[in-house]
């Protein structure tokens, strides 16, 4: 009688499994896919559950932050599945231990740098020890960075920014009183592409060296030019040129030569590269519909990306790993979505925001959102759990981010 009755109560439940299954193909077949409902489907995971003590001041703020935007979850000792101890008695010391497996996997002590840069170094360590992959909380060696778009309060101007990818050390790159906008990391160097309307009546592209304060004029060909995008080798950039009369897709080498067309279509804008830069991803128009769509960066036929489900899609940024590109929609509010970049699923909705700018890890992102008219600030999010934490407001208004790799 008992088999009976577990054979009966197994089939219900894989009765149950297979209309879910059916259910959620539907679903994704005419809706946006729901990150909190499609995790399991799509490989991801929920939040690692770790515990923190002994540690005190800006050490906590910053493991935390650096942490919670990674996918970790704080919970008591007891609920952890791995428990983070030490101290900041003077530097940082601090171990992890896998409550599981009941070993300690990591142990380290910091010397030479301020608390704040000890306790990042630390959190980089924490996740390569517990996932096995690079943490994003440093890059070649350093804080990892971030630059921005700062607005004064009242201005229509604005001035380009470095600063921890946290907000805290932040510097002014520009002082151009005048509109300084979209900036774009050279790939492996301290420096940055972005453009200005600060000698011209049409915005013209800049290469800034942050090591040496050195910067240089690189795309005035008439025109606007904006929206400049480094190639992953650092050797090109893509931008927007109004050269031919209306705004379209060119590359050029990093010093500005070797200009090239690779788009004549309607509205083209944010162009952005692959990771193996062999593509340039970008807002148009085809059939008067706003959409995504790719070329080669050698130049060829316009290729549509398809972000079925959701509208006036733009501002996209393709992953490091290659799998997503991340983008903004708009469908009365903004928000940031992302899609497969093979186009195998529909776009996954996952927040409310604009201009978002992938981490060197492929699942954090940072972005920019309203907060109030004319207003923005910046925020950090992982992508797999939607956790999210604010980044400290650096000035009147903070938009336009990009995350050094």
């Amino acid at each position: 009688m008992k088999k009976n009755i577990s054979k009966s109560i197994k089939f219900f439940l894989l009765t149950l499994i297979a209309a879910a299954i059916t259910d959620l193909a539907k679903s994704q077949e005419q809706n946006p896919l729901n990150m909190n409902e499609h995790i399991r489907a799509l490989g991801m995971t929920p939040p690692v559950p770790v515990s923190l003590e002994g540690f005190s001041g800006e050490v906590v703020e910053v493991l935390k932050f650096d942490l919670y935007v990674q996918g970790f979850s704080f919970v008591a000792p007891a609920d952890a599945q791995y428990q983070i101890s030490g101290n900041n008695s003077g530097n940082v010391t601090g171990s992890v231990s896998d409550k599981f497996a009941k070993k300690i996997i990591l142990s380290r002590s910091y010397t030479g740098g301020s608390l704040r840069t000890e306790a990042h170094a630390f959190a980089n360590e924490i996740v390569q020890a517990i996932t096995g992959k690079p943490g994003i909380s440093q890059l070649r060696g350093s804080t990892a960075k971030i630059a921005f778009k700062a607005q004064a309060s009242g201005s229509g101007n604005g001035e380009i920014y470095v600063s921890d990818f946290d907000g805290h050390n932040a510097q002014a790159v520009t002082t151009d009183n005048s509109i300084v906008a979209a900036p774009s990391w050279v790939p492996g160097r301290l420096a940055l592409c972005y453009n200005s309307y600060s000698f011209h009546d049409d915005p013209d592209i800049f290469y800034h060296d942050l090591t040496t304060g050195q910067r240089k004029l690189i795309a005035r060909y008439g025109g606007s030019n904006i929206s400049p995008s480094v190639s992953p080798d650092g050797a090109k950039f893509a931008f927007i040129s109004s050269i031919g009369g209306r705004p379209n897709i060119y590359v050029a080498n990093i010093d500005g030569t070797g200009l090239r067309q690779l788009t004549t279509g309607v509205e083209d804008s944010s162009p952005c590269w692959s990771p193996d830069g062999q593509w340039i991803c970008f807002a148009t128009k085809i059939s008067e519909r706003r959409c995504l769509a790719k070329v080669s960066a050698s130049g060829g036929e316009v290729q549509r990306i398809s972000t079925a489900g959701v509208l006036n899609p733009t501002e996209p940024d393709w992953s490091p790993d290659g799998k997503w590109i991340a983008f903004t929609s708009q469908m009365g509010d903004f928000n940031i979505c992302v899609v497969p970049a093979d186009g195998s699923a529909t776009p996954i909705v996952l927040i409310a925001g604009e201009d978002p700018s992938w981490a060197p890890n492929s699942r954090t992102l940072i972005f920019a959102k309203r907060a109030g008219s004319y207003r923005y600030t910046l925020s950090v999010l992982d992508v797999f759990t939607k956790q999210v934490k604010d980044v400290g407001r650096i000035s009147g208004s903070d938009s336009e981010p990009a995350w050094a790799k």
